[in-house]
């Protein structure tokens, strides 16, 4: 491929086949390694489906790819191909990486040092202030901070590096925003940061998206970091794509007694580097120099091409978010944990009014969950055995 990258028509092949419906990136994978091209793919996709019994590959049209160009256009974003020579080297040597991105916003981020963060949707106040505070900082050491836009932690990475460089991952199109509260980040860092999908410009998210989400996140970083994860939780599905991927896996240390940090302590005790301060990611940071090495290659071959047969039912926002109440006093009831925070910290994590905070609280306290602590602190109150 020439320096000039590769003409329009190759590009909308490639994007035919990447768009094909149902076949995944490890199908692509498969595909290209064994017919070098996207229009040789094209070619024998249909006999190999007939082969292997498999229905007619849907492949869309010339004119539908064309359609998809021009919408991509038309709200400022860029479709970068697998081919282009503006793809991420370091997502381009993840075991079958995206064919292609769907970006709007800054694409010169894409060429700086940068790290992920992660962590609970239902974050404490304490966890988002830290990521804030983290995000901030590795922002001013020059890096930029990727993170999946969701609610918690990811959000407050975001806000937190607004000023210096973010990039938001999301599991849906670009022009569907997701979850709805963040609406004004979301269009903040289109303007100022940088926003990626592999999806289609439209698209509603579905549960399979954000598992493969997760793998974009710490594709496009050298390291990523968690900050409060659950045992089961998509922050660690992020951290171990992280290791198959050859980047630095990170945790933040958290209370014993607090469930939204048994997932971090746990990456913690498999030898995940801990991190409390800006210095202890860069330093890890600083050590890598080149492409990092994967754990194991992208397939080669097979005949499963059409890898993707997970439910395709739209995701609302309590089956993303799991079983979180993000309204009235369960949202004050979660931003609360065995690390002290100040009612004033609560207040701005929730826009809620410090009256109605103080309202909640108290019945928190009432009810054994929550004791108030010298300094207007409170924390919440764990059981003893």
């Amino acid at each position: 491929m020439s320096e000039a990258g590769p003409g329009h028509a190759e590009r909308v092949m490639w994007l035919r086949l990447a768009r094909t419906e149902g076949l995944g990136a490890v199908g692509f994978a498969r595909l290209i390694a064994r017919y070098v091209t996207a229009e040789a793919a094209l070619d024998a996709l249909p006999g190999r489906c007939r082969k292997a019994g498999k229905p007619a590959p849907v492949i869309p049209a010339r004119e539908t790819i064309e359609a998809e160009l021009d919408a991509v256009d038309r709200i400022g974003g860029v479709i970068l191909t697998g081919i282009d020579p503006g793809f991420p080297p370091l997502l381009a040597a993840i075991p079958a990486p995206p064919p292609a991105l769907v970006v709007k916003g800054d694409l010169a981020l894409l060429d700086r040092p940068a790290c992920a963060m992660v962590g609970a949707r239902n974050a404490s106040a304490a966890g988002l202030r830290f990521a804030r505070e983290l995000a901030h900082g590795l922002g001013g050491e020059g890096i930029v901070v990727v993170s999946g836009l969701a609610r918690g932690i990811d959000g407050a990475a975001h806000a937190g590096a607004l000023e210096t460089g973010t990039i938001a991952v999301v599991a849906g199109g670009i022009g569907h925003i997701y979850p709805p509260e963040h609406a004004d980040l979301h269009n903040a860092i289109a303007e100022r940061g940088l926003v990626v999908s592999e999806r289609s410009l439209g698209r509603i998210p579905t549960a399979r998206d954000f598992p493969r989400r997760n793998r974009l996140i710490s594709g496009l970083s050298r390291g990523t970091v968690v900050v409060e994860a659950a045992l089961r939780s998509g922050s660690l599905i992020t951290a171990r794509f992280a290791a198959e991927q050859g980047r630095e896996v990170m945790a933040v240390p958290g209370s014993p007694i607090d469930p939204r940090a048994r997932g971090s302590n746990q990456l913690l005790r498999d030898g995940a580097h801990l991190i409390e301060t800006v210095e202890d990611v860069t330093g890890i940071l600083a050590g890598l120099q080149s492409l990092p090495q994967v754990r194991e290659a992208a397939p080669q071959s097979g005949d499963d091409l059409f890898d993707e047969d997970w439910p395709d039912t739209p995701v609302d926002e309590a089956a993303d978010a799991g079983n979180d109440d993000i309204s009235g006093t369960s949202r004050i009831r979660g931003l609360v944990s065995p690390t002290p925070v100040s009612v004033d910290e609560i207040a701005r994590q929730s826009g809620l009014p410090a009256g109605t905070v103080s309202a909640m609280l108290m019945e928190l306290e009432l009810t054994g969950e929550v004791a108030r602590l010298p300094g207007g602190l409170v924390q919440r109150v764990t059981a003893t055995r």
